[in-house]
């Protein structure tokens, strides 16, 4: 299933994404608690609103993004870490898949991260590498929105990453038994219509089964926390070319089984 949080006058609430028969996205809006297979099974698609006639939240509200950086062989000329390289965005970044994120007056070298979320959907606590994808409730794609400026002003991440709405998550959940295997998924990720990485889940160093074990050992891992698992390097003509994010850009994440997340940046003033 494509899980959604749709937002209304009245607040978010859970909500599922149907196929019609058309071949257009529906969206069935589902009350707190209700069964969820139990009310696709009693919906004709057809009946339902379209897609892009709703706004959505985030699909979920973490407690914690836990992130992982360097995760891609070649975003470093460098052999593979023993370890992963993990830091946290606080929970001031999370912006929903139609936001726009504001490119605030002392943000002045904002950059993009397309990446793979991995939603945590039953605590996890020493958990083993084996037994680890039996805790995901399902994926999503985030963008590690970034300022290089505040991020390198010390060897600490955590304020160049954790910049108020620097993190927009969706555009839904992807349910394990609709995902499948990651293996061999494409990453794309496009600059104002320019694709900018091109690459796939083939060159992760860590996967999510370790990434779930690893962090497990020290933390519990609660339902609704967000591992996102890094970003692919840009292609070397894009780094060539590479300019900070200004008002009016626009960068999509796009991964196969996943949908495509589009963001575009605006000015405080337009805010």
């Amino acid at each position: 299933m494509r899980l959604v949080t749709i937002r209304t006058d009245r607040g978010e609430r859970p909500g599922v994404v149907l196929r019609a028969p058309d071949g257009t996205d529906r969206v069935l809006a589902l009350d707190p608690g209700e069964d969820r297979e139990r009310a696709v099974a009693a919906t004709d698609p057809a009946t339902l609103p379209a897609l892009d006639s709703v706004r959505l939240g985030p699909p979920v509200r973490p407690g914690t993004i836990w992130c992982v950086g360097y995760n891609y062989r070649g975003h470093l000329e460098t052999p593979d870490p023993e370890f992963p390289n993990i830091f946290v965005k606080t929970a001031n970044v999370l912006a929903g898949p139609q936001d726009p994120v504001v490119l605030w007056p002392a943000t002045t070298q904002v950059d993009y991260e397309g990446e793979i979320a991995v939603v945590i959907g039953r605590r996890a606590h020493r958990v083993s590498e084996a037994e680890a994808l039996d805790h995901v409730a399902g994926y999503t794609l985030f963008n590690d929105v970034s300022d290089r400026d505040w991020q390198s002003r010390t060897n600490q991440w955590a304020l160049g990453k954790s910049i108020d709405g620097f993190g927009p998550l969706g555009p839904w959940l992807v349910t394990p038994d609709e995902f499948g295997d990651l293996a061999g998924r494409s990453v794309e990720v496009e600059r104002n219509g320019e694709v900018t990485v091109r690459s796939s889940t083939d060159a992760m160093v860590f996967g999510v089964a370790f990434l779930i074990h690893y962090l497990s050992q020290v933390i519990t891992l609660e339902p609704g926390d967000v591992i996102s698992t890094g970003t692919p390097a840009r292609s070397d003509a894009a780094q060539a070319v590479h300019t900070p994010l200004a008002p009016g850009d626009m960068v999509t994440v796009r991964v196969a089984g996943l949908g495509a997340l589009t963001t575009t940046f605006i000015s405080e003033e337009n805010r």
